[in-house]
């Protein structure tokens, strides 16, 4: 930090005199404080920018301080409090989340209070609101204010990328992170976001492309082992994607990106004593369950959903056999499937996997009604990625399982071939992790696709040096 002082000196001098030359967004906020704090605001935004804890919890106290010099400067309110949220341990730090999201409102709200027009007072409003359930249309509105108000405000355009492939809408995030990317190839976020969205959409060429052009600039931070880490991922490259997530998580072992994928690997290679340890949240749910400790699972699973991942309770309930708990559950809280999916729309990852744990529960439940209209909420979701282009292994097994519910089996196989010679991973028995496919147990081409699917398990085990999984 002492060196980066030295260096950010030199710049911010550079920058303020660029500034007052264009007249530019933030020379209208250096003009309402002091110097030194405005000093202090923009050396923060730079360790805010590198997306680490130490940076970030240093960040958090230069603004403090400038804050405790001039306490009616808005954007530092801004920046505090998106630094809660970004320290949350959910993000990059180890802030439970109640905690960090209390934290934040109050700085942003003091912000916006102070200045209604400050594109960092609504940008970071966006960030706090759309993770929340039900409030996704909120965050969004905030983000798309912000970025009327200051078009260049990077990280509202990244968090709006985020926003809208949870609202079912990928096309548009990939839109965004290509023009965020663009205009600043180096701010990680984008680029790592960026990777990923190419994933998506199955274009692993222009993800490699612009990773080994990034390289030479990032070689030896932890957000290139990330990116090397999503490639293979989606290339079927389990054992890789795992230990190159690994090494990111050494450096950064409160990051979420990097322990999500790197559970995604624990997963994929079935380590699940590590997985029930190490996982990331439903991660950890799943390698409970595997290992039959399905107490465990089902106490930490309540938790999680009633923190908002619905998704991870629904699955475990259907897996464990108790799809009358999750119609129990459902009911007691939402009066119909539109009340719960406006709380919990489609999104725009891999497909609309809790309304097809919601559509399995209702047809063991004989409820034709309930299952009809779950069906097609799922029908009408893939359709739109479909249309926008979502290609991958995990969406084909969405989709795939939406015709297991229907019937339409061969379609199904057809389906459920392309995502396991895609690369896709599951247990060695497929239904023990979905159930969905359970009328297909027996089918001889079932039989074959799910002993692909097992060689390439043991396959990506011995590549790290594990025994067998069916052994």
């Amino acid at each position: 930090f002492a060196i980066q002082d030295e260096i950010s000196q030199a710049i911010l001098e550079q920058l303020k005199a660029h500034l007052l030359e264009d007249g530019g967004q933030e020379t209208v906020a250096a003009t309402r404080t002091d110097s030194e704090a405005f000093d202090l605001y923009l050396l923060a935004r730079q360790r805010m920018y590198e997306r680490m804890q130490k940076p970030l919890e240093s960040a958090s106290e230069l603004l403090d301080r400038v804050i405790e010099i001039d306490p009616s400067y808005a954007p530092a309110y801004a920046q505090r409090g998106i630094a809660a949220l970004l320290l949350g341990d959910n993000s990059y730090g180890d802030i439970p989340v109640p905690q960090a999201e209390s934290q934040a409102r109050l700085f942003l709200e003091k912000a916006l209070q102070l200045d209604p027009d400050l594109a960092e007072g609504w940008a970071g409003t966006g960030l706090y609101h759309y993770g929340r359930p039900g409030e996704l249309a909120e965050g969004i509105e905030a983000l798309e204010k912000a970025l009327a108000i200051n078009p260049n405000l990077v990280d509202a355009s990244n968090w709006l990328n985020n926003a809208y492939v949870q609202a079912n809408r990928p096309a548009d995030a990939r839109a965004i992170l290509e023009d965020v990317v663009q205009r600043d190839p180096l701010y990680r976020p984008g680029f790592a976001n960026l990777v990923f969205v190419y994933g998506l959409f199955g274009q692993l060429d222009k993800a490699i492309e612009l990773v080994e052009k990034t390289r030479p600039f990032m070689a030896t931070e932890p957000t290139m082992g990330l990116t090397d880490s999503i490639i293979s991922y989606f290339k079927g490259d389990i054992a890789d994607s795992l230990v190159y997530a690994e090494k990111s998580l050494a450096v950064q072992p409160n990051d979420r990106v990097y322990r999500i994928f790197y559970s995604a690997g624990l997963g994929g290679t079935g380590q699940n004593e590590l997985l029930s340890t190490e996982g990331y949240r439903g991660w950890k749910v799943l390698g409970l369950t595997r290992l039959g400790r399905v107490e465990e699972a089902s106490l930490l699973g309540a938790d999680l959903a009633a923190e908002g991942d619905v998704l991870t309770w629904f699955r475990l309930l259907n897996v464990t056999d108790r799809s009358a708990e999750l119609i129990d559950y459902l009911e007691s809280r939402w009066d119909d499937l539109e009340g719960f999916e406006t709380d919990f729309p489609p999104d725009g990852f891999f497909g609309h996997e809790v309304m097809i744990e919601i559509a399995l529960a209702y047809r063991r439940a004989g409820n034709q009604e309930r299952f009809g209209d779950a069906m097609a909420r799922v029908r009408s979701a893939h359709d739109s990625l479909l249309d926008q282009g979502l290609s991958h292994p995990d969406f084909w097994v969405s989709e795939a399982s939406y015709h297991a519910l229907a019937g339409d089996f061969p379609k199904t196989l057809e389906l459920l071939a392309a995502a396991i010679d895609g690369g896709y991973i599951s247990s060695p028995r497929i239904t023990d992790d979905l159930p969905v496919f359970s009328d297909l147990e027996g089918d001889p081409e079932y039989e074959a696709i799910q002993a692909r699917m097992v060689e390439h398990l043991e396959a990506e085990r011995a590549a790290l040096g594990l025994d067998p999984a069916t052994a």
